[in-house]
């Protein structure tokens, strides 16, 4: 199992919940189903994406899986906090998923890809449980589309930084860009990818706090020691380059970032 590069501490866990919660609108407006679906959620981690998605689809069940307990754990406790019952946890590896083939009448995927150098292989994976005509709904961002003001070469490298770490651990901070050959090589047909951007100024606080500050600056200092330590950068300049982007959510600053979502039908 290649390393997550964002790691599985509580404030990863904050972050990931204020990431879900800032970008609902943007990103799950449209994530809803027909009714009295069974819909495989792949990758679900701390349950960040399940407590949004699951609502929106009262009379749907989830299957969600993922390879780690840990994370299964909080995402069973946030499932029961906002309780939320039409959702069955499942520790399961999506390269060798534990359900016959054409199961599923949808499968929803977001911030997997990311981590994983096959990315192809594991959609063709998913594909294998996906009924015929089934859709796979597939959400991931890109870092190589952050735009900022005012400017920083050393907010940039911070930036670089976890685009190369992550990049060492067999993931690809930038994947957003590639949803549509990836599903297309997938063999997955009727593709469609809509650029959901996220671009932040004063007049969005919500976005301003949860997500230029908890989310993509927190992701990002996140990866300080490691980037230290592999002499990407001194300690001195990656932490200017922190202060550089919480710079861009203060008076005047601005901040853009866009998240791509793909959806294929199955063959």
């Amino acid at each position: 199992m290649n390393k997550y590069v964002h790691g599985y501490s509580p404030d990863e866990s904050n972050r990931l919940h204020d990431q879900a919660d800032s970008l609902d609108d943007l990103l799950h407006h449209d994530s809803i189903w027909e009714k009295k679906s069974l819909i495989l959620e792949a990758g679900c981690g701390i349950g960040a994406q399940t407590k949004i998605i699951a609502p929106k689809n009262l009379s749907s069940k989830f299957i969600s899986i993922d390879i780690s307990l840990k994370s299964l754990d909080q995402a069973k406790a946030i499932a029961n906090t906002n309780k939320i019952n039409n959702v069955e946890f499942q520790q399961a590896d999506i390269f060798e998923l534990p359900f016959q083939d054409e199961y599923f009448d949808h499968i929803f995927v977001s911030y997997l890809l990311e981590h994983i150098p096959n990315p192809v292989e594991a959609l063709i994976k998913l594909q294998k449980v996906l009924k015929k005509e089934g859709t796979i709904t597939v959400i991931e961002g890109d870092h190589g589309s952050t735009y900022f003001y005012p400017d920083s070469e050393l907010a940039k490298k911070a930036i670089q930084c976890q685009v190369q770490i992550q990049k060492e651990n067999g993931g690809n901070a930038n994947i957003g860009r590639t949803l549509f050959p990836l599903l297309i090589r997938a063999g997955f047909k009727n593709v469609t990818v809509s650029p959901r951007q996220v671009y932040v100024d004063d007049s969005n606080s919500k976005w301003v706090e949860g997500f230029t500050k908890r989310t993509f600056t927190a992701m990002i200092n996140g990866v300080k020691e490691e980037a230290v330590s592999n002499n990407l950068m001194s300690i001195e300049d990656f932490e200017q380059g922190i202060s550089d982007l919480n710079r861009t959510a203060e008076g005047g600053g601005t901040f853009s970032y866009t998240f791509f979502k793909g959806i294929g039908t199955k063959k």
